[in-house]
């Protein structure tokens, strides 16, 4: 399974961005279909931290304090698509994202597919 993400690109704050994350390969379907998906982000000089998260249904959903009310995750069962809905950036929203798939239905406590990054950069 792969997972690829894009949608990146440079923004001023208070701008959008839609980031999207396809999942390919053999057993993609099944993979994708039965566990949560996350996007995590690092920004330069710090670690890598959990942005966003939604169970295997759709049906549960969390984000980080810092997004909450700004980012939206959703997914697309049958495209094998996720997606991160980026409204209201800021600066400090700066970072590398990736989506990444758990292999529970829900959390991000056993990430077993890493997606490639994609940058993000907000000026202010």
């Amino acid at each position: 399974v792969q997972l690829q993400a894009s949608g990146g690109g440079s923004v001023q704050a208070g701008g959008s961005l839609r980031l999207s994350c396809a999942a390919s390969g053999p057993a993609s379907g099944r993979t994708f279909s039965n566990n949560a998906m996350n996007w995590f982000r690092q920004a330069p000089g710090k670690e890598r931290e959990i942005v966003a998260s939604i169970s295997w249904n759709g049906g549960s959903t969390y984000y980080e304090d810092s997004v909450k009310g700004r980012f939206t995750i959703s997914r697309d069962r049958v495209k094998n698509m996720v997606y991160l809905q980026m409204n209201s950036l800021k600066p400090e929203d700066t970072a590398v994202y990736y989506c990444a798939a758990n292999r529970k239905a829900a959390g991000w406590d056993l990430i077993g597919t890493w997606g490639q990054e994609t940058l993000v950069t907000v000026s202010s």
